[in-house]
């Protein structure tokens, strides 16, 4: 067998896996049969050190045995990474390596479980025992749920019927496993269009569905952009979100439609061959091939017409593809056709007229009033309306014939009859003429005769430019943003100004306003504005200043644009507090969240840099800030007796990146409030008694009423007087209303009990105040103890809930008590007189108690003595508390 010392030098791994061996070799039954099954639960992610489970425990393996049991993890599994094992106790615990479920078991499908799986040898070989553990491992919810990209498209067609399912391929995924993996779907916007449906294959996995819920029109919206959100089933659950697209693509529903459906083409016969009569136009609001175009002349277009005319089938360009007949005047009517796909021909009708042109016509003499040369005429845009630029004469014409003329333009001109002669027609201006809008114009001057012979004219002008247009700047208002703290000569905007006039009156060059600030530079050929020193936002946030765009004509013209600059901030400034510390005062037993003072702190930072956050740095359990107006709050009503001080840092941080803070230190210093009656401290109990020596002369010190105020001031000042006395001879004691001194008033006469109740009052407002039982025996020994405690008032007679009656009179005075006075003389009547102080008994209980009754009547106040019986002589007391 193995003794001790050899059990010893096995604990190195060499020797143990060679006695491993050994027992392997020499007791092969044996081992065979020593094996156990053990299985634990644990929750993926525990901590260090966390008890998985006690092998010796859950085995039923004593710990005492001699020689001790030795539990030794194998080697050869890497599991042994996450598990350390007290080869004493055998517990076996959580490394430091944490178990991750999701990365331990990534290849293990939800159904086959994750686990973590061990042998363990028990030695040594007396005890050997080889243990199977199996370790569970149980999933948390850990894990969020996550698109597999950041934007999920789904193509709709917008004829899509409702109720229609579309399948959202890109599906979340979640690590965890059952109720912690993905539950549901959800759309954060539907639109009123769509809305998800969730299914589950055969494996298990959800595939969202989107749903149709209404009618979809491409051609009012095309894309819907929404999140879609995946949540599973934790506690709380975890949400990943991808933005979903949905996309309505295209179907043939609409057709084409001409912008104009007729379409008049007036052609002389004179006209050239590939002249272009018009552009037929069609538009089709459906997109790529749905929506493609192609223009064709109906069948109802004859074959002469198709010949004379050339309709292009892709731009709907109408040209002249034969020659007209000059001799002959004819109107064409053409009918073209829009063709969409699927659709029903679009119709459009092309009116052509042709004018015949004979020989023979009218001779035009034109004379130009206006600058001409090689038949154009130079007119300057600053002439006037009705400049005159030409007369028209008519010649070759018939007396008794009617001649028209007039003309064919488009511009500011008109030709009206000369007034003075026959035939003779004076072209002139309408209104001004603008080279900025137009510069060249060309018109036909038309005259026919009564035979229809035309003859035209052509007349072309040509404006000449004047610098009549100022610079216009591309925004009147220019608005930059610029960071502060810049470097020095940062480029801010280059600033564009354009001139509709024409060379050196187009010219521009700029110009800083007077009231431009010296730090700003502008280059005047490009415009380029820049800064020169860096600028501060807290010193200036906004520069408002005027720029100039002058031209190079004479006389020179100008415009202006206004510049704001706003220097955008940045976090280099930290709160502030306006006061360097702070300190309140309150009131004690302030209300809970009352407002104990606020707190002003700056930043002059703007935006989220000059957001200050307050915080308590020590303190918070009993003390709140208001962020937004940084008022100070308690959360519960503070005693002052309990601290009567507190000092509380505050920090103020900014929203700023990298935030900003400072710290200030508030002192709260709580002022007193009478809340607390005096405590009395001595006598201790109100069934203590003093022994008086019947020979002590007055003015005798005798005892004292001692009582403390927790309070402070006014409040703590205590005052002692007696209200109400239960001796034998009235007036026999006096009490000092700012010691509590109780001393002989006069000499004593009578032996036995003498009681004083005296109120300790406090001075505050309200006055509160204690009451105190003081008893005296006058005697010269303390012969019966046992018969004083009996003749001492009883907690029930103190606790019956109503205060000692206060008589009105001189302090110090006595009040009466009959009950009191019966008692001394029953003490002082001997035994054998038994009788007859039991018959004076009855008659004094009588009258008392008629007189007690008539004395509670006319009592203003009451001193509630409530004594618990059981604190007598134990603790300091206090009696009563009003």
């Amino acid at each position: 067998m193995w003794n001790t010392n050899r059990g010893t030098c096995l604990r190195s791994k060499r020797e143990l896996w060679g006695l491993f061996i050994l027992l392997l070799y020499t007791a092969p039954l044996s081992c065979s049969s020593n094996f156990s099954h053990l299985i634990y639960k644990i929750k993926e992610g525990l901590s260090k050190g966390t008890l998985i489970g006690s092998i010796a425990a859950d085995l039923n393996l004593g710990l005492s045995s001699d020689p001790s049991r030795s539990f030794n993890l194998e080697q050869k599994t890497s599991s042994q990474q996450y598990m350390t094992l007290n080869d004493t106790t055998g517990e076996l615990f959580t490394s430091a390596v944490e178990i991750d479920r999701e990365t331990l078991c990534a290849e293990s499908h939800e159904g086959q479980g994750c686990a973590i799986f061990l042998d363990v040898l028990i030695l040594p070989q007396q005890y050997f025992q080889l243990v199977k553990i199996k370790i569970i491992i149980e999933d948390v919810n850990d894990n969020r749920p996550h698109f597999p990209v950041d934007e999920i498209r789904v193509s709709v067609p917008e004829n899509a019927p409702v109720n229609a399912r579309f399948a959202v391929e890109q599906s979340a995924v979640d690590p965890d496993i059952g109720i912690h993996s993905v539950q549901t779907y959800w759309l954060v916007n539907d639109y009123g269009f769509f809305t998800l449906d969730v299914e589950e294959n055969e494996g298990g996995e959800l595939t969202p569905f989107l749903i149709i819920t209404e009618n979809l029109d491409r051609e009012t919206q095309a894309e819907y952009v929404t999140d879609i959100i995946a949540e599973d089933g934790g506690t709380p659950p975890l949400l990943g979100t991808a933005t979903l697209r949905i996309i309505i693509t295209d179907v043939n529903d609409n057709c084409p439609k001409f912008t104009e459906s007729q379409v008049n083409v007036t052609l002389y016969g004179n006209a050239t061959k590939g002249m272009q009569l018009a552009r037929l136009q069609a538009h089709d609001p459906d997109e790529g091939e749905n929506a493609l175009i192609t223009y064709s002349f109906s069948e109802r277009v004859t074959q002469e017409s198709r010949n004379l005319f050339h309709l292009d089938t892709i731009t709907g360009v109408l040209k002249l593809a034969g020659k007209i007949d000059n001799n002959t005047g004819k109107l064409y009517k053409l009918i073209v056709l829009a063709n969409g796909p699927t659709c029903i021909p679009e119709v459009a009708t092309v009116t052509v007229h042709v004018i015949r042109q004979l020989s023979g016509p009218p001779a035009v003499v034109p004379r130009y009033i206006a600058f001409e040369k090689d038949g154009v005429v130079s007119l300057s845009e600053s002439e006037p309306p009705f400049s005159p630029i030409a007369f028209f004469t008519i010649k070759n014409t018939e007396p008794q014939l009617k001649i028209e003329c007039f003309l064919e333009t488009t511009g500011p001109f008109r030709l009206v009859p000369y007034e003075r002669f026959k035939n003779e027609y004076l072209l002139e201006t309408t209104e001004p003429l603008d080279y900025e809008q137009q510069q060249h114009y060309e018109m036909v001057v038309v005259v026919r005769n009564a035979h229809g012979l035309v003859v035209n004219t052509v007349v072309k002008v040509h404006v000449l430019d004047v610098n009549d247009n100022a610079p216009v700047f591309k925004q009147s208002f220019v608005e930059i943003t610029v960071e502060e703290n810049n470097p020095p000569n940062t480029f801010l905007v280059q600033l564009q100004a354009t001139d509709a006039d024409s060379e050196s009156r187009g010219q521009v060059y700029y110009l800083l306003g007077a009231d431009a600030p010296t730090i700003f530079g502008l280059d005047g050929s490009t415009g380029v504005l820049s800064v020169s020193t860096s600028l501060d936002r807290e010193e200036k946030e906004t520069y408002r200043f005027m720029v100039r765009a002058v031209d190079r004509g004479t006389p020179r013209r100008e415009s202006i644009a206004t510049v704001i600059i706003t220097v955008r901030d940045r976090n280099d400034n930290s709160p502030r507090f306006i006061n360097k510390d702070f300190t309140f005062f309150v009131p004690e037993n302030f209300p809970g969240f009352g407002e104990i003072g606020v707190l002003t702190v700056t930043d002059a930072d703007a935006g989220e840099n000059g957001w200050v956050a307050l915080s308590i740095l020590n303190g918070s359990d009993i003390f709140v800030i208001d962020t937004g107006r940084g008022a100070l709050r308690a959360k519960t009503p503070l005693d002052r007796e309990q601290q009567g001080t507190y000092y509380v840092w505050i920090e103020a941080i900014d929203g700023g990146e990298p935030a900003l803070s400072c710290i200030t230190m508030v002192t709260v210093l709580l002022l007193d409030v009478n809340d607390n009656p005096p405590t009395v401290l001595f006598p201790q109990s109100n069934q203590s008694f003093m022994l008086v020596l019947p020979n002590t002369l007055p003015g005798t010190s005798i005892t004292e009423v001692y009582a403390v105020d927790r309070d402070t001031g006014m409040n703590a000042v205590i005052a002692y007087s007696i209200i109400k006395r239960t001796d034998g001879e009235p007036g026999s004691f006096d009490i000092d209303p700012y010691t509590g001194n109780i001393t002989l008033r006069k000499a004593l006469n009578n032996r036995g009990l003498y009681s004083l109740w005296v109120k300790v009052r406090d001075h505050g407002q309200p006055e509160l105040y204690s009451t105190v039982l003081v008893n005296l025996f006058v005697n010269e020994t303390v012969s019966n103890e046992t018969l004083i405690q009996s003749l001492l008032p009883r907690a029930v007679d103190i606790n019956h809930g109503e205060d000692p009656p206060i008589k009105e009179g001189r302090e110090g005075e006595r009040v009466p008590n009959p009950c009191g006075e019966l008692m001394m003389v029953l003490l002082a009547l001997t035994v054998t007189c038994l009788g007859l102080f039991l018959t004076v008994v009855s008659l004094v209980t009588f009258i008392c108690c008629k007189k007690r009754k008539t004395k509670k009547k006319r009592s203003e106040i009451e001193i509630p003595l409530k004594l618990n019986h059981e604190m007598v002589d134990k603790i300091p007391m206090e009696i009563s508390n009003i």
